[in-house]
């Protein structure tokens, strides 16, 4: 009790001399410093379990470990999960969107902690996945619950969702014009000053406690030598045609593997089978353990030689890589470990822009630099898996601190983006919810329909009438009646058709007729019927094709209610106006 009235006091405090705007701004730096501090408490996590399992081991193939490894980690997470947390995993931002999308932008309380721990069990000992995805999850969740405990409405949870989602992006890499972009372009926020002030306070916010904690070092410290050339545009053309293809590749695999694993009903068999390709791949190609940064930066550093001793084996060997992270990823996923497809993503980003740069060598075409093909690769890569172009060019961009890239990051992020969309219209992020009908973030309509309920706008208050009944009896019903429609019920409700009064109103003051006709007799069928099961997308496309004003709801049968057209317009009005900016 005590808690709630120091509440309640703080909310009273916060009326008096805060006003919405301002409150926001205040919220949006706090999730910023929250993403920060959840950003290096993760990292530091998965550091801390790698330096306890590799001290005094060299990464390669005559370490055993490496292959128990990824198998230990999932089992840790399963039991973790399964007898500590009792709730299921996180799906990374998938969970982020359904939240949006179906639950009003209110995430589950344990999705506060329990990424954190389980993506670092994950990837501590070697699953192949990253950890930008878990982050955001908690930081979101954090701004979730923050935002229900304040009473704040759905705009402003879902304001400080996508706050939490660039701190993540920001304190990770420390690049906040990208992490604004990715908030917008993921979780579709939009791009006026009332969401772009809350987002540039995040991401500031984020970084600066991301400096203070870990320095000024960056996760991909690169330095660009050099900048385009025309001679070369053609090039990153073909780099963009070909990570758009490869994006299906990534898409395809992924979601492939992940489905079968859904098939296996025993969690015994996934984690056995999911652990064991992790660790035979991760005992073949050492590089796919963990979220694999080191591996990147060996490559946007142009120090690919230095990845194994024997170069001539260099290009198979990065092509193995290139082909098996996505299986590596799936697999981690598919089993039960808990991470996301970023860090991936940008492996194999940088592996096909060394491996493009490595082939037009062996053509003939010497002195291109494999920093900048692996930089416009990882950019490229995720355009096409994330359909996030923007994301990816600013991104990469803010990682090189300087812009000598632009032209070629903008030329084949555009047409990996344009080539995968082409045949793969979702990202990965977006596809399990777009096959299930919740996807609704993405679209503002769908969204806003989405929160309204068939049973609050269903009225209730229509007179019913019986088949058998007179119409001396059906007119003394009508004088005690506002509404002009009469469902017509049997005995046991169950819905036979209506009685409208534009149909009788010519008959209604002829006495002769009172006794002759009956309800059953004046009734007709209605344009149509809605089920008590119906979405609102699919009553409002009903009402459309039958251009009815009116139409009954009916579960089974049974009569329950009426819809009308007027009350639906109604209340999607006011949802309109409350996710709508002010």
């Amino acid at each position: 009790m005590e808690n709630k009235s120091l509440l309640k006091r703080f909310l009273v405090w916060r009326l008096k001399h805060l006003n919405h705007k301002q409150f926001i701004y205040v919220l949006s730096i706090i999730i910023g410093l929250i993403s920060g501090l959840i950003a290096v408490i993760i990292k530091n996590s998965v550091f801390f379990i790698e330096e306890f399992l590799t001290t005094g081991i060299q990464v390669n193939w005559n370490n055993y470990l490496y292959f128990f490894y990824p198998l230990i980690g999932v089992t840790l997470v399963y039991l973790f999960l399964k007898y500590i947390l009792k709730k299921p995993g996180n799906r990374g931002f998938v969970s982020i969107l359904y939240s949006i999308s179906k639950r009003n932008s209110i995430m589950r309380w344990h999705q506060m902690f329990s990424p954190i721990i389980s993506s670092a069990l994950t990837v501590g000992f070697g699953g192949s996945v990253g950890l930008e995805a878990p982050t955001a999850v908690s930081g979101s969740a954090i701004g979730s619950r923050l935002s229900k405990l304040l009473h704040l409405n759905y705009k402003s949870k879902t304001l400080l969702i996508g706050c939490a989602v660039a701190g993540t992006i920001a304190a990770i890499f420390k690049a906040p014009i990208a992490a604004i972009i990715f908030a917008i372009e993921v979780i579709m926020l939009d791009l006026t000053m009332a969401s772009l002030i809350p987002l540039l306070l995040a991401s500031v916010s984020a970084v600066m406690t991301s400096r203070f904690f870990l320095g000024t070092d960056v996760l991909l410290p690169v330095s660009i030598q050099g900048g385009f050339e025309l001679k070369d545009l053609g090039l990153y053309v073909g780099l963009g045609l070909l990570a758009g293809f490869t994006s299906v590749y990534f898409y395809h695999c992924y979601t492939f593997i992940t489905s079968k694993f859904k098939r296996i009903k025993k969690r015994f068999w996934k984690i056995l089978l999911g652990g064991s390709i992790i660790g035979v791949l991760v005992y073949l190609f050492p590089p796919l353990f963990g979220e694999g940064y080191e591996f990147i930066n060996k490559l946007t550093s142009g120090n690919s030689a230095k990845i194994i001793e024997n170069n001539q084996n260099l290009l198979l060997f990065l092509i193995g890589l290139f082909l098996l992270k996505v299986i590596a990823t799936s697999a981690t996923i598919g089993a039960g470990g808990v991470g996301g497809i970023f860090a991936p993503v940008l492996f194999m980003g940088a592996s096909l822009g060394v491996i493009f740069s490595k082939s037009l060598a062996f053509l003939g075409l010497n002195n291109l630099s494999e920093s900048h093909f692996a930089l416009v690769g990882m950019a490229a890569l995720m355009a096409g898996v994330m359909h996030a172009p923007l994301t990816a060019i600013f991104l990469i961009a803010e990682i090189t601190s300087g812009y000598q890239l632009f032209i070629p990051l903008m030329i084949s992020a555009s047409i990996a983006y344009i080539t995968s969309t082409y045949f793969v219209p979702h990202s990965v992020f977006t596809m399990q919810l777009a096959k299930r009908g919740d996807l609704v973030t993405h679209h503002k309509d769908k969204a806003i329909l989405s929160r309204i309920k068939l049973e609050k706008i269903m009225e209730k208050d229509l007179s019913l009438v019986n088949p058998a009944m007179t119409l001396g009896e059906f007119v003394k019903v009508v004088a005690n009646s506002k509404r002009n429609i009469f469902p017509v019920v049997d005995n046991e409700n169950t819905f036979l058709g209506i009685v409208a009064m534009d149909d009788v109103r010519g008959i209604m003051f002829d006495q002769s007729l009172y006794q002759s006709e009956t309800v059953s007799t004046m009734m007709r069928a209605p344009l149509g019927v809605l089920s008590a099961h119906n979405t609102m997308e699919e009553v409002t496309a009903i009402l459309k094709d039958t251009g009815a004003w009116n139409l009954p709801v009916l579960k089974k049968g049974k009569y329950v209610g009426y819809i009308s057209k007027s009350k639906l317009f109604s209340v999607y009005r006011r949802h309109l106006l409350e996710v709508s900016e002010d």
